[in-house]
């Protein structure tokens, strides 16, 4: 479990959640069944305990009012520029209930299809699990030991006691290519830049 603190704020317009933002603070909101809107603030130091790791966390929120929640962030909003963050939904849950989260994903051992010469693909850093909050893993196991030259391992695959894998079951986690799959699709990208440049001379030539 991750602690944040955090302090309890009244419904603003625009211009208070300016200044709440000018003080260093992201405002929150607070939300789950039977429970009403929870609003209030942390700061942008204690918030990157959540957001500046792959981590997943059951976060306990303490507010200054003496109460406290169990919750999972549900949305982070970002600036588009400055990549700081501006708003957090935190979803409150309970210990009887599933819990649906996104959780790391972490690869073990070495490909036979690598040892014989192929290259090896991870193309998912996390998968949406759902488990009772005493099942939820940290990180989810993937072993690749027996992954051969153009094979994949799919979301569909995955197997974990007390666990559910909810991310779509065609999700390709990792697959490995053969040296001669990778040189085509090299060739292929780049005969299709040379398309598209010649595409823009001839589109330029009057």
């Amino acid at each position: 479990h991750f602690e944040l603190n955090g302090k309890v704020r009244e419904v603003g317009n625009k211009a208070v959640i300016k200044a709440i933002r000018k003080q260093g603070l992201v405002p929150c909101n607070l939300y789950g069944p039977g429970l009403e809107n929870v609003l209030f603030t942390v700061t942008e130091r204690d918030l990157m305990g959540i957001t500046h790791t792959p981590a997943s966390f059951i976060i306990d929120i303490k507010l200054d009012n003496g109460k406290a929640y169990t919750a999972v962030v549900h949305e982070l909003q970002y600036h588009p520029v400055k990549d700081n963050c501006l708003h957090v939904d935190f979803l409150a849950v309970t210990e009887d209930k599933p819990i649906a989260i996104k959780v790391p994903v972490t690869i073990t051992g070495h490909a036979a299809g690598v040892r014989a010469g192929g290259k090896f693909y991870k193309l998912v850093r996390e998968l949406k699990v759902s488990a009772l909050m005493k099942d939820l893993p940290d990180e989810l196991i993937v072993n690749v030991d027996r992954l051969q030259i153009g094979k994949r391992i799919v979301a569909g695959d995955l197997k974990y006691e007390n666990v559910n894998v909810v991310s779509p079951k065609g999700t390709i986690i990792c697959t490995v290519k053969s040296s001669r799959q990778v040189a085509a699709h090299i060739a292929y990208e780049e005969a299709l830049d040379e398309a598209m440049e010649e595409g823009v001379h001839h589109a330029e030539v009057p």
